[in-house]
């Protein structure tokens, strides 16, 4: 049998500090070689619920290319300025 379900979220956790279950807001904590850190925070109190770790390919932005420096100044006389 094929997957049935993708990947869960939680959207309400039981928070110790309101006594309840509440709404969560999920944080990034951290980019990881294998996946990324999460945390889920209690969207009324701010109080960490939970973390998970998301596994799969890289969503950080991939390397840019570095530019490329400029040739240093010629030393000397400046070009384009007339002496006088």
């Amino acid at each position: 049998m094929g997957q049935q379900f993708g990947t869960f979220t939680a959207s309400e956790l039981y928070c110790p500090k309101c006594l309840k279950a509440q709404p969560v807001r999920e944080r990034l904590l951290l980019v990881l070689p294998n996946g990324e850190l999460h945390e889920f925070l209690c969207s009324h109190c701010a109080t960490s619920l939970g973390k998970r770790t998301v596994t799969g390919p890289s969503v950080a932005p991939p390397n840019r290319p570095r530019p490329q420096k400029r040739p240093p100044p010629a030393r000397g006389k400046r070009p384009g300025l007339l002496s006088g």
